[in-house]
């Protein structure tokens, strides 16, 4: 059974910028309340009274207490490298044959750079500037999705037990948010992490995450 407590924590848990906020206390509850108000009516079909909501959102508010706070001080070195570009293929029953020529081409170069994953539709390649031409022939016969160039990278080291960490990638992509980067594309192994953004954003971006590190 739905009820004014569960409808407003369903709200909250749905919207992170603004579960960020009343955890640090910057939100009125008072006008937070009159705002959530018309949204909880329409879900429970009946007058709701604006002092329940509140009531709803002090017995919520402190949960968020118990949250860890992610201290990103120990993140590693941050690499930043540009001139990538984001090829996307269907996935075929030829795919892994092209991929294989592919690997087998730069095995011996390990100036380049080249990432490969792949999902049950799609493949996608991330590669340095110089194996442009190189991808576009091993995947000659592929179906071509689609093509990004002029892409940078951030790789970042992440901390200890990092995987173990509640919120760590929110908060990174909290902060981006915040200052208006859009993220291209992202990849994450055990111990590094990988943003893909277009290139007129990747000196703010760095600067951002570089400030997480000395603050």
């Amino acid at each position: 059974m739905k009820t004014i407590t569960s409808c407003v924590h369903n709200i909250l848990r749905h919207q992170p910028f603004l579960d960020d906020a009343l955890a640090k206390d910057l939100i009125n509850f008072s006008s937070l309340a009159a705002n959530l108000q018309p949204e909880i009516e329409k879900e429970l079909r009946k007058p709701v009274k604006q002092g329940s909501i509140i009531m709803a959102l002090r017995r919520y508010a402190p949960q968020k207490n118990l949250a860890k706070k992610t201290n990103l001080r120990d993140m590693g070195d941050i690499v930043v490298r540009s001139g990538i570009t984001e090829y996307t293929y269907l996935n075929s029953k030829s795919i892994m044959a092209s991929q294989a020529e592919l690997l087998n081409i730069v095995k011996n170069e390990p100036e380049v750079y080249l990432n490969y994953s792949s999902n049950y539709q799609e493949s996608n390649i991330l590669v340095s500037l110089n194996l442009k031409e190189t991808v576009s022939e091993c995947f000659k016969n592929e179906n071509l999705v689609s093509v990004k160039s002029d892409l940078s990278s951030i790789t970042i080291a992440l901390p200890k037990n990092s995987s173990k960490t509640v919120g760590l990638y929110f908060y990174i992509f909290k902060l981006l948010a915040y200052e208006g980067i859009p993220v291209f594309e992202m990849i994450s192994t055990s111990n590094y992490f990988a943003l893909f953004l277009e290139k007129e954003y990747i000196n703010q971006a760095f600067l951002l995450l570089n400030e997480i590190k000395i603050s």
